[in-house]
């Protein structure tokens, strides 16, 4: 499958941060911040955005809808292993952490691990969605370690927040396009579990909420989430991965958009994909 082939190098990424943070805690190095390593993870995603948004140009990602024959595994566990790394390793990393939090940087981590725990414990239980293929599984498990790994990371040993932050307009902005994201999401979910009863494959056109303005209104409430998570934190890593959303989900919100213009001649024609009245 064409998503496997990320997995060697991804992998091997995954284990030389795990073998460097296993040598931070044994040598009593753990406490500083790894600005090297935080440049090339969030490089990373930036560059690995723009390479996903490219092949996304060419083909769909392999799940959901557009699934490639192979092995597969059910909905709900499949959601569950690769979402759980977000929320476990950020929590796991604040557990080590023995300095003092500053309160900006605990809501900041609250807000990254909150979402999280809505995908892992909320979401995974509730899906009824077709079974995802194993590579997509362990590609975005992988994936998530990291990114649970550089957004903990940074918070917890790199920014300085002044106490001032509390009531700069960056952070109240950024947590209002986070909670608004984040009802958009919750809500999207709903709208589409109830399109789809047990036993039932087929699809049918969401109603309600932001989709009455654009087909991808799932992907618009995650895309938010992230934007208004790296406004509140104003940094690379929150911006990389940020970056890496949309491009990610975005295309998937074309894709879906347009599919659901074949499937239905009845299809609203002022439904936009992404953006509601421009894309």
């Amino acid at each position: 499958m064409r998503h496997a082939q990320n997995l060697p190098f991804a992998f091997v990424i995954c284990c030389l941060v795990a073998r460097w943070y296993g040598a931070s805690v044994l040598s009593g190095e753990l406490m500083e911040c790894k600005e090297n390593l935080v440049l090339f993870l969030s490089w990373g995603l930036l560059l690995g955005g723009v390479a996903y948004l490219l092949r996304q140009m060419r083909h769909h990602t392999p799940y959901g809808r557009y699934a490639e024959a192979g092995p597969s595994c059910p909905s709900r566990p499949a959601w569950f292993l690769q979402e759980l790394p977000s929320f476990l390793v950020p929590l796991l990393l604040d557990r080590l952490h023995q300095q003092r939090h500053h309160l900006g940087r605990t809501l900041l981590l609250c807000t990254f691990t909150l979402h999280y725990f809505q995908r892992t414990f909320i979401y995974a239980f509730l899906t009824r969605g077709r079974p995802v293929p194993v590579s997509v599984v362990l590609s975005a498990a992988i994936f998530c370690s990291m990114n649970g790994f550089l957004q903990g990371h940074f918070l917890l040993h790199c920014v300085q927040f002044e106490d001032s932050w509390l009531a700069d307009v960056r952070l109240t902005a950024g947590f209002v396009l986070f909670a608004v994201g984040l009802l958009i999401n919750v809500h999207s979910d709903h709208v589409l579990r109830r399109l789809r009863t047990p036993g039932h494959t087929g699809y049918k056109i969401p109603h309600g909420g932001m989709f009455e303005f654009v087909s991808g209104a799932n992907f618009l409430g995650e895309i938010l989430e992230w934007s208004g998570y790296a406004v509140a934190t104003w940094s690379f890593p929150s911006f990389a991965f940020a970056f890496f959303t949309i491009c990610s989900i975005g295309p998937r919100a074309l894709h879906h958009h347009a599919d659901y213009r074949r499937r239905f001649e009845d299809y609203p024609r002022s439904r936009k994909a992404l953006i509601p009245f421009i894309l």
